[in-house]
């Protein structure tokens, strides 16, 4: 899945605020562990409503971006972060989902190191609400 991740900052002491976009491919393989117990006790399990682990595994590379200021400097990564999470149904349409995750972020290119490494945490947490036709 190719979407476009985005970045707002702000800074009071450069005087700096604005926003970038850039592309971010993902894949995200889930495994749905309680269905069959959901099921058991007559809950709904249509459209993978259940709980779940994945391994989030995302690449942000360096084709381009879209930012309000010139000169951005933007460094490619690689992140890979096991999530634990829950997808519920609302009503007949509408899904929720709530994730949680801990896991690894590797820059792919060397730059001034200052205070950051070339690896790092990184943390996946979502909410996200979801229309099903």
């Amino acid at each position: 899945m190719l979407v476009f991740g985005e970045m707002i900052w702000g800074n009071d002491i450069y005087d700096s605020y604005g926003f970038l976009l850039a592309p971010v491919i993902t894949l995200e393989p889930r495994w749905y562990y309680n269905l069959n117990k959901r099921a058991d006790k007559s809950r709904r399990t249509d459209g993978n409503s259940g709980n779940f682990v994945s391994i989030k595994t995302s690449y942000h590379p360096d084709w381009f971006i879209i930012a309000n200021e010139d000169n951005i400097n933007f460094i490619s990564d690689i992140s890979i972060i096991p999530t634990w999470g829950i997808r519920r149904h609302l009503g007949n349409h509408f899904t929720y989902e709530a994730g949680i995750g801990v896991g690894y972020v590797h820059y792919l290119e060397d730059f001034d190191r200052g205070i950051l490494e070339t690896s790092d945490v990184a943390v996946n947490l979502h909410l996200r609400i979801g229309y099903r036709f």
